[in-house]
């Protein structure tokens, strides 16, 4: 549904044209060949990492970089709440690009050195204002469910210097559900062979727990918490009917806690406050980083999405996660 008064700030949530993200992508290229010349978000020589050298956080190591056990998601400044059009829209509307240079500079300020977020012209043109504005941090790109279509994005997307790419967990759920594993191991190579981190990011525990035990060549996987992308008859089996829109069932996050644990990659865990479900008091929030922190590895970390109009997310969670690291 595309809502009235839709501005060019919401253009990529309905799907830009290949003229609109190519030049997207002129633009920003021309932004990520200075911040490489700048050293932004490369490890220096002898291993040490720039990004992470002025991190307070706790960090751990995604191939030869430091990134923060606390990354900044991308779905509120894009406009996925996972709730409704309306609340959509809200969020488009709030996260002008100012405010978005706003919201990375406190995230930085307050030690959380990665952003995660979809490839799409608006979020790359975010990544190069960031940049030009002298902020430096990780990168770490998720694909867009259709990339099995277009697979040349990725060389597209990895000429923009990302740290990490993950194909859509979507995607990847589809393929392994048609049996086309194969296909996603391609998507993969083709990840590798652009010369960036390669991510495996999943709403299915059964994903991770199969590139594990075959020995996928990926570097780090995506888990959510929550299983999302479950088939709506499966859903109906275990509730009895299907349900009005997304599913969080406790149970899911216990499942793929103990799959994230077992991995011997590191794991970047999202849906950690089931997209605003659980309880959002300051001390509801605490505790659920914190037990989350406790379930998963020290070698893993938390996406967490986060905005600032209601008060200061990224301080607060922050000091959590800075806290949690001094237990």
């Amino acid at each position: 549904m595309i809502l009235p008064g839709r501005d060019a700030r919401q253009k990529d949530a309905c799907g830009p044209t290949r003229r609109e993200f190519l030049e997207a992508l002129e633009r920003v290229a021309a932004g990520a060949a200075t911040a490489a010349a700048l050293g932004l978000g490369a490890p220096l020589r002898g291993g040490e990492d720039p990004v992470a050298s002025s991190s307070s956080l706790p960090t751990i190591a995604l191939g030869p970089h430091r990134v923060s056990r606390l990354i900044l998601g991308g779905n509120p400044i894009y406009g996925y709440s996972h709730f409704n059009a309306l609340y959509d829209r809200h969020l488009r509307d709030y996260h002008t690009p100012e405010r978005v240079v706003e919201l990375v500079r406190a995230a930085v300020a307050a030690g959380i050195n990665a952003w995660q977020n979809s490839f799409a012209p608006r979020t790359v043109e975010d990544f190069e204002r960031c940049r030009a504005a002298g902020l430096r941090f990780h990168w770490l790109l998720l694909g867009k469910p259709d990339w099995a279509d277009r697979p040349a994005v990725i060389e597209e997307a990895a000429k923009l210097k990302p740290i990490g790419i993950a194909p859509h967990g979507s995607l990847a759920e589809r393929l392994h559900r048609a049996g086309k594993t194969g296909a996603l191991k391609d998507l993969l190579k083709r990840i590798r062979d652009a010369g960036v981190l390669v991510g495996l990011s999943s709403h299915n525990p059964a994903l991770v727990e199969l590139a594990e035990e075959e020995g996928w060549d990926v570097d780090y996987h995506m888990g959510c918490l929550y299983y999302l992308t479950r088939p709506r008859e499966e859903t109906a089996k275990i509730l009895g009917e299907v349900p009005l829109g997304e599913v969080y069932l406790p149970s899911d996050r216990e499942r793929m806690l103990k799959v994230v644990r077992a991995a011997r990659r590191p794991c970047l865990v999202y849906k950690v406050l089931a997209a605003g479900r659980v309880d959002l008091s300051e001390a509801g929030v605490r505790r659920t980083l914190e037990s989350t922190l406790a379930a998963i590895k020290p070698s893993d970390a938390m996406i967490v999405g986060m905005f600032q109009e209601l008060g200061d997310q990224v301080g607060t969670n922050a000091g959590t996660v800075r806290g949690a690291g001094k237990g």
